[in-house]
């Protein structure tokens, strides 16, 4: 699997937000068939970071639905992975240069 396709995009939330500047902890959606040594290669060669830890979690896919003038809609939401990636003391990763 190639590095582009396992990184699908960093999660910017509020908690995940507090967790890198407490923790230098970092979360990405990735690739559901992704390992954790496959997810640490990535992003040591994307970000140039030492990573020390990583811990990975599947969220699963929700029942939506939404009213409109035809009537009740409803759906499922996609299940995707989740991993949080902790780099070495003194380094970080700069997500919003790319915005």
């Amino acid at each position: 699997m190639k590095f582009s396709e396992i990184l699908i995009k960093p999660i910017l939330t509020e908690k995940a937000n507090a967790q890198q500047e407490k923790l230098r902890r970092y979360a990405f959606k990735v690739a559901r068939k992704a390992n954790k040594l496959e997810i640490k290669k990535a992003v040591e060669s994307f970000y140039g970071v030492t990573v020390t830890n990583v811990n990975t979690s599947v969220s699963p896919g929700k029942n939506k639905s939404r009213f409109t003038k035809a009537g009740v809609i409803s759906g499922r939401k996609p299940s995707y992975k989740k991993a949080y990636v902790t780099v070495a003391e003194g380094e970080n990763i700069d997500l919003y240069s790319t915005i």
